[in-house]
């Protein structure tokens, strides 16, 4: 296991969460699958708890808010950030829209979150006590994140306005896709790529990957904790996928990896 242990280069994926609608089910279904740990809730942020691997934070989870009964469950990508309310004036002189806007998570650090003007809602992290991601390259820690949408172009356009993404195209199949890298950064940290063209009326939306050994017993370990798979196991150029939901239908994925651009410390 690779242990980050500095705030991530502002632009790279360095958070993700979930509210779930029975934490203590949901807790259980990534212990099965995952084989994750988790801290104590904190009531004074509404219960919420991290995840562990190894004692390493890798993801958050949430009891959902009775205020926001119908909200979708996903899994929540944020972007780090090193000031975020200079981030938040970028995203809105770069067209995007504010949901919320910057707070204050104790000392842990401050959040946000917007919507791209592609559709997509992503939110933002300044580090404090809480960097976010602890743990690369081991199962069970996130390994990847991207954003598909109809819209690649204006997506883009946009996360090179806010953040200074740099792009290397890998596209394949017909469906365009490029990874990014950040200023800071001297390797891909995500990707940004188009939905397939047969796919009607598809969203916009961040996703997040986690790493596993074996993608075919990890599939199986999703269904027989409750969940299901969405897309069955199945190599491609960097390792093997397959993608999956869990508990509350919150859609993520299921890496392998081989050689590939997988973000690293």
């Amino acid at each position: 296991m690779t242990q980050h242990t500095e705030p991530w280069p502002a632009g790279t994926p360095c958070w993700t969460d979930l509210v779930a609608s029975d934490l203590a089910r949901t807790q259980e279904f990534y212990r099965q699958v995952l084989g994750w740990q988790y801290d104590d809730p904190r009531p004074e942020h509404g219960g919420y708890c991290n995840a562990l691997v190894d004692g390493a934070r890798v993801a958050g989870l949430s009891p959902a808010d009775p205020d926001r009964a119908g909200a979708p469950p996903v899994w929540q990508v944020y972007l780090a950030a090193d000031r975020i309310e200079l981030g938040a004036q970028r995203v809105l002189d770069a067209g995007g829209t504010q949901l919320m806007g910057p707070t204050d998570i104790g000392p842990l650090g401050r959040m946000g979150v917007w919507r791209d003007p592609a559709g997509a809602v992503f939110g933002m992290w300044q580090s404090g006590e809480h960097i976010g991601f602890e743990a690369v390259d081991v199962p069970g820690a996130v390994v990847w994140c991207d954003l598909t949408t109809p819209d690649h172009r204006t997506a883009r356009d946009f996360y090179a306005a806010v953040f200074g993404y740099h792009y290397e195209e890998t596209s394949g199949d017909g469906v365009p896709y490029a990874t990014f890298t950040v200023p800071r950064g001297d390797r891909p940290a995500g990707g940004i790529g188009g939905t397939d063209p047969a796919a009607q009326d598809a969203p916009s939306a961040w996703s997040v990957c986690f790493q596993v050994e074996g993608v075919d017993a990890a599939a199986d370990r999703v269904r027989a904790a409750g969940g299901s798979v969405v897309e069955e196991p199945f190599d491609f150029a960097y390792g093997r996928l397959a993608v999956v939901a869990g508990p509350d239908r919150e859609s993520f994925a299921l890496m392998a990896p081989g050689q590939g651009p997988v973000p690293e410390e």
